[in-house]
């Protein structure tokens, strides 16, 4: 499916974030310095991160902000943050989906608010970029919630297979601090990369042309729809702040309406 990819100008990104990564009495303090330059937020749901108070919290910020809310699912390892995999029959995934889906939509209910998309996190993020059925189980859990989630994965031909097979809208997502593969995967083995300036010259790259920079020094065509940025990386704030300088970012929905002709 990269074959068939063309370059291209992006004139229209999201950018999101992760909040509600707090559990207790540890907090993450980190994750609310990128509010003020994001269009969608992924909510913790109280598996590998997020509890009531704090996922609460993290529903009035993001009104207050008029920003897009989705549901950052993981698996059930809070001690782990979710980072370690976990071997489980589609059933039991299908459940785990399901339900902190689900709590994520009464939750934001609650405040007046609906969620539009769905992130795997840490783990569980990793397997489904890689693993088709496994991809397509959480896909089917998240389409059963509602036929209007939008399913956030890494860019490439998984995610496109599991949109096409599950009939799921979904948003290829690029992070500028990953080293890709020749094929547009990610790899996952190499450092994280903390030079801002090599990060901005990639979002300029991404935008322009929709390539990004390969581990062979190359240039891979990609799909891009939303750039997730963490709070992981020391220059996070000036990297999405300098980010936001060059492009405003739209959520995924407003993006997929502009495609439509439905707003211009």
């Amino acid at each position: 499916m990269q074959e068939t990819l063309e370059r291209k100008q992006i004139k229209n990104i999201d950018f999101n974030c992760d909040l509600a990564q707090s559990f207790g009495v540890y907090k993450n303090g980190a994750e609310e310095q990128l509010l003020d330059y994001v269009s969608s937020v992924n909510i913790s749901c109280g598996f590998h991160a997020g509890d009531p108070m704090s996922i609460k919290e993290a529903l009035i910020k993001a009104k207050e902000k008029n920003i897009v809310v989705g549901a950052h699912i993981g698996f059930d390892d809070i001690q782990g943050f979710g980072y370690r995999p976990m071997d489980l029959s589609d059933d039991e995934l299908d459940a785990l989906v399901t339900y902190q889906v689900g709590a994520m939509m009464s939750f934001a209910k609650s405040y007046g608010l609906e969620i539009e998309h769905v992130r795997p996190h840490g783990a569980m993020y990793v397997m489904a970029s890689r693993d088709f059925h496994f991809a397509s189980v959480i896909a089917n859990a998240v389409k059963k919630c509602s036929d209007w989630l939008v399913y956030y994965g890494a860019s490439g031909d998984v995610t496109a297979k599991v949109g096409e097979y599950v009939n799921i809208p979904v948003a290829h997502e690029i992070c500028l601090e990953k080293s890709y593969n020749v094929d547009g995967t990610i790899d996952f083995s190499a450092p994280d990369i903390v030079n801002t300036n090599v990060s901005i010259g990639r979002l300029k790259e991404l935008l322009n042309n929709s390539q990004v920079m390969n581990n062979e020094c190359g240039k891979t065509i990609v799909q891009a729809d939303t750039i997730h940025f963490t709070n992981r990386i020391p220059n996070a704030q000036e990297l999405i702040s300098q980010a936001r300088e060059i492009i405003t970012p739209v959520p995924v929905n407003y993006k997929n309406a502009c495609a439509s002709g439905w707003v211009e």
